[in-house]
């Protein structure tokens, strides 16, 4: 029986292992020690401090001459920056730095709400600025209220030119936003049961949740800020707001939403559409499969609908909306962990097929990989490595357009079935997985062209991790429980000892090359054999999956 009790004893490497992919996008072995031995429970809360992001705010270094800088608290209009495209990238490499640097929870949910409230920042979401505030919203809610969220992402700036509602008004209605509100960011639409009518809400409802967000309008010189987060959001236009009543259907009950035309009170009429509906029960049920899929497993039974998902959807109607009860919940779970049955054929350990994103961060973590600081070398961080490299080739060869999903729906791995996340790993994408490690072992960009600046250090790496180096069993099999999410068979250990040892060589060949290596500081036999070793490791199936 699927159980949402609390996992008991102690988390061994296997579960701390499980833990640390699924809730960080850090992924050290500093830290799988700190966890294994401590609780389940004990190893969430740990996850969940409040704490400040490293990079306060993204910097251009370009143009060279006279850097454009700490743009997005500038003075001037957003849009009075050049090279817009990249400085968006630039926002998301300031993103990425901080979710590296710090071991938090709290980066995993800020990606997650993202693909709740998804915007395309490279397709309607106006200037770099905009969308910085749209990130900078997401990360102040990553420990908070979804539905708190649901009303303040409506007066963003980047949501409300991405689906057009600063164009909504009483004489021409736009009902995009309403409609992707409705059927991608909360409800959803639920079984189609008739012309207009798909269970949860009607044509009728997104009609009149278009007239109750009709006059938001983006303040573009960002000049209004939130009471609550400080961060610059638009306003109401209460000339263009439709103050009559808002009628809705029986699928809400035929509330009637009472129309308002003071900004203050337009507001209020704002809130009570979101509280009607959050008050839906399938409103916290559709969050909650969400939850489930980006943590867990994408598909699952009607036994985890009955004893997962509907005891979460309860919890976060107890508690308002409030995520970190919930997730905290989930993730401390005895079902997170496998640990409520005894059937083999349903393993959540290992079910999920790492993002590009979730790669990149775990070999960069794990490998410690040597890349710009973008504190004092800016211009080598955000453009040569992060937007030239991972923003513009690796992300995209793989299959992920960072933080700019084709279309509203987000990234086909949280919705698209029956795939969900093997839609990362496909002949479209394998090459550009791939070629990641290639790259950072060689130190220069294999996907596309050009340097880097960055590399990773196998030599250093085995030296300083690997505790039996110089046993060729024993580092691979120690590599291999880092890497992996199961230890592998002694086949498995023969096949990747090959890239150590030239056939028919024994094993002690490999141990005087290594001893050689520690007397005299010569490495060029040893790095060569252990970049192959690495490459063929992270390349293999086991290290694709988490």
């Amino acid at each position: 029986m699927a159980s949402l009790n609390p996992l008991s004893g102690s988390l061994d490497l296997r579960k701390s292992k499980h833990l640390l992919r699924r809730a960080t996008f850090n992924y050290t072995k500093a830290q799988l020690e700190v966890f294994t031995g401590m609780t389940a429970a004990g190893a969430v809360s740990s996850l969940i401090s409040q704490t400040a992001n490293i990079l306060p705010e993204p910097y251009d270094p370009l143009p060279v001459e006279a850097p454009d800088g700490f743009w997005t608290s500038a003075p001037e209009l957003p849009n009075s920056f050049d090279d817009q495209p990249r400085k968006r990238g630039i926002v998301t490499g300031w993103w990425w730095y901080n979710a590296m640097n710090q071991i938090s929870l709290k980066h995993k949910l800020s990606f997650f709400l993202h693909t709740c409230f998804t915007v395309g920042k490279d397709d309607g979401v106006g200037a770099s600025t905009y969308f910085f505030d749209y990130v900078r919203l997401l990360d102040f809610h990553a420990f908070g209220n979804i539905k708190t969220l649901a009303k303040k992402i409506t007066l963003d700036n980047g949501m409300l030119d991405y689906l057009d509602n600063t164009q909504n008004n009483k004489n021409n209605p736009n009902e995009n936003y309403a409609r992707e509100y409705l059927e991608l960011f909360t409800i959803l639409e639920g079984k189609q049961i008739g012309q207009g009518n798909y269970t949860n809400y009607t044509e009728i409802d997104i009609q009149q949740a278009a007239k109750v967000f009709s006059g938001f309008r983006i303040q573009e010189d960002r000049s209004i800020l939130d009471p609550d987060t400080g961060i610059p959001m638009g306003y109401v236009n209460s000339d263009l707001h439709d103050t009559d009543n808002k009628t809705f259907s029986a699928a809400f009950g035929n509330q009637i939403i009472t129309g308002r035309n003071l900004e203050a009170d337009i507001f209020g009429e704002l809130s009570d559409f979101v509280e009607m509906v959050f008050a839906q029960p399938e409103t916290a049920k559709s969050y909650c499969r969400k939850l489930y899929r980006y943590f867990v497993k994408s598909t699952w039974d009607e036994e985890v609908e009955t004893d997962i998902i509907a005891p979460l959807a309860q919890l976060l109607i107890d508690n308002n909306y409030e995520i970190l009860p919930v997730v905290q919940t989930l993730l401390s779970s005895e079902h997170f962990y496998d640990s409520d049955d005894s059937d083999a054929t349903d393993e959540i350990i290992g079910s999920i097929i790492k993002s590009p994103l979730q790669l990149v961060s775990e070999v960069c973590s794990v490998f410690n990989v040597s890349y710009p600081n973008p504190n004092t070398d800016a211009l080598k961080f955000y453009n040569d490595f992060f937007y030239k490299f991972i923003h513009n080739s690796y992300f995209r060869a793989a299959g992920m357009d960072f933080y700019n999903p084709e279309v509203v729906a987000g990234y086909p791995a949280y919705y698209q079935e029956p795939n969900f996340d093997r839609h990362w790993f496909s002949s479209n994408t394998i090459i550009g997985r791939y070629r990641l490690i290639e790259s950072l072992v060689e130190g220069k960009n294999t996907i596309n062209s050009g340097d880097m600046y960055a590399s990773l250090d196998t030599v250093l790496f085995v030296k300083n991790q690997i505790s039996n180096a110089s046993d060729p069993n024993l580092l691979i099999s120690e590599m291999a429980d880092l890497l992996y999410t199961e230890s592998i068979d002694t086949d498995r250990i023969n096949y990747f000892k090959s890239f150590l040892l030239d056939q028919g060589f024994p094993d002690y060949y490999w141990t005087t090359t290594w001893n050689s290596y520690l007397s005299n500081s010569d490495d060029i036999t040893v790095r060569t054999r252990l970049d192959a070793l690495v490459i063929a490791m992270i390349n293999a199936a086991e290290f694709q999956l988490m």
